[in-house]
């Protein structure tokens, strides 16, 4: 006797939701109760790699992309007004735009609440979408790429994920109750010297009006609590200085580092947390710069740690620690100048491409404590793979 199909008609929606919808439509053929449930399936999770199971290549011929948006137009069709509470679209393609443009608006209309867009372009750098595509007050959790120009009316988003190239413009960034929000941007190294340019040199230029820009969509996010920006938009920030916004909420910042990419904004945005608590720097490398302002000691000068001395940050957390001389300097600077800080928690891993190995790191930060023992009431912690090695406690 088939048991499952007697359920009532929620509960067997509810199984249908945490299902891929191609896994979803699948059911349809087990008998005539389940033919119609999909209709009423409060999650749609799209995604072109698993309807088409490509070969290499497959995915790009015109004919398999065509059954794939058919596929999407008939489901929704059949859903017609019905509520949706998550719709998540993967989608390879470099035509089309349109399709993409009507089915995001189509769930936006019918009260979306989760959207995840991952485009992924063959033949350009953005899917041109409808500039007003993202207007919503019922979207909560928000995640989108591929975009030339980006509008945001969402006065109910809490989560926002951006990852992609710079979009050519942010006309509307409306996010009153942002609490979360991870910008990581694409950019190109000619976009990476524009950036690093004085501006005399680039006043009529295209590309950095783009970068330029960015700060509208800063400007957007600015109530968020926690923030998380990849090296490259750090970068690109540079550009946005003297429009950088106050982030009066902010308690928690994450910025992610390499050495190709510098932290000439970092000063700034520092300045400009009035209420950060906890800083996490993902890596302490990075690309040395006259113009890192005093957020770190890459560069000898006179005056510096004055970002730092406003700063109130109580925790800093570092990862991706390499055991080099160079860091160990910056975290002494760090110590130095961040006038709140009670706790530095420090990550590496146990066997990890570090130049000191642990016990060499242990006896440095033990040189530390003892040297700044009088001037400092902050601990430090090792942690090595993710457990406690040693704990410092201030005397």
């Amino acid at each position: 006797m088939d048991h499952v199909s007697n359920l009532p008609e929620g509960v067997l929606c509810h199984i249908l939701s945490f299902l891929t919808t191609k896994e979803a439509a699948l059911t349809s053929i087990l008998c005539k109760r389940w033919r119609n449930l999909l209709a009423f399936v409060p999650n749609l999770v799209i995604d072109d790699s698993v309807f088409l199971h490509p070969e290499e290549g497959k995915e790009e011929r015109y004919e398999i992309q065509q059954s794939f948006m058919e596929f999407v137009d008939r489901v929704l069709a059949l859903q017609g007004n019905s509520p949706i509470k998550k719709f998540s679209l993967k989608f390879r393609t470099d035509f089309a735009s349109h399709r993409v443009d009507a089915w995001i608006s189509n769930v936006l209309a019918r009260g979306v609440s989760e959207l995840d867009v991952l485009v992924i372009l063959y033949g350009a750098e953005f899917l041109p979408l409808s500039p007003k595509c993202f207007k919503s007050r019922n979207l909560v959790t928000l995640k989108i790429n591929s975009l030339g120009t980006l509008s945001l009316d969402t006065p109910s988003l809490v989560y926002f994920c951006f990852s992609d190239h710079v979009a050519k413009d942010y006309p509307l960034a409306k996010m009153e109750k942002l609490s979360e929000a991870r910008i990581s941007l694409l950019v190109t190294e000619d976009q990476i010297e524009r950036a690093r340019a004085p501006n005399i040199y680039w006043v009529e230029d295209d590309v950095v009006l783009r970068l330029v820009n960015v700060g509208k969509l800063m400007k957007g996010i600015r109530n968020v609590q926690y923030l998380n920006l990849s090296p490259n938009t750090l970068e690109v920030l540079l550009k946005c200085c003297e429009s950088m916004p106050l982030f009066n909420n902010l308690k928690s910042l994450t910025i992610e580092s390499n050495e190709r990419r510098g932290w000439q904004a970092m000063p700034v945005l520092l300045r400009n947390c009035p209420h950060l608590e906890t800083l996490v720097l993902e890596g302490l490398l990075h690309h040395v710069t006259d113009k890192c302002g005093n957020a770190c000691d890459c560069v000898s000068r006179e005056v510096k740690g004055r970002s730092l001395t406003t700063c109130p940050i109580k925790l800093l957390e570092i990862k991706g620690f390499q055991g080099t001389t160079k860091e160990m300097h910056v975290i002494k600077h760090f110590l130095e100048y961040f006038p709140c800080l009670r706790e530095i928690k420090i990550h590496m891993e146990e066997n990890g491409p570090t130049q000191l190995r642990v016990p060499e790191v242990s006896q440095f930060i033990a040189e530390m404590m003892e040297h700044y023992a009088k001037s400092s009431s902050c601990n430090v912690e090792l942690l090595v793979g993710g457990y406690l090695y040693k704990k410092w406690t201030a005397q």
